[in-house]
């Protein structure tokens, strides 16, 4: 370890954990602005997500990815068929619970709920099925990067395992 490491306290871990990521997300958003996403930001956003989360990242990615499609389906649907007010987006919540759970997908639960309220509660130009799969695509796409950087590039402490 260099004296400036010592002495700032950055571990070799740290600081290779912030360039693989840095390169994972910029990696991602590139892609998304590349394929013309009109929503790109989520692709990176998605990207810090699995990268920077607890949990491994290939559960975390799952978890996203079927939440992602769950909600954006749901909010589509509601959107499309009954409309958006305070009271429907409250029972699309308690569904997207309750479907989360029947398919034993409770951990992704708040994916799902994040992403049905982002189709059905901010004002969109496009029909609710665009915005949908829009926002599907651009999360996936995240997942994506994320993992392909992930197997590629495995973290220091995964190594000495």
């Amino acid at each position: 370890m260099t004296d400036w490491a010592r002495h700032t306290g950055l571990s070799r871990a740290a600081l290779i954990n912030s360039v693989r990521t840095a390169i994972a997300t910029v990696a991602s958003l590139l892609l998304a602005r590349s394929l013309k996403l009109p929503e790109f930001y989520w692709a990176p956003i998605s990207t810090i997500v699995i990268m920077l989360s607890t949990i491994n990242p290939l559960t975390v990615a799952w978890q996203r990815f079927a939440g992602t499609a769950l909600g954006a389906d749901l909010g589509a649907l509601i959107a499309t068929f009954i409309g958006s007010n305070w009271i429907i987006y409250g029972v699309g919540i308690v569904v997207c619970g309750i479907l989360c759970a029947l398919l034993r997908l409770g951990s992704a639960y708040r994916f799902a709920a994040i992403t049905l309220s982002i189709v059905l509660l901010i004002a969109h130009e496009r029909a609710p099925w665009i915005v949908a799969v829009h926002r599907f695509v651009e999360v996936s796409l995240g997942i994506a990067v994320a993992l392909v950087v992930t197997i590629i590039w495995r973290a220091p402490e995964s190594a000495r395992t």
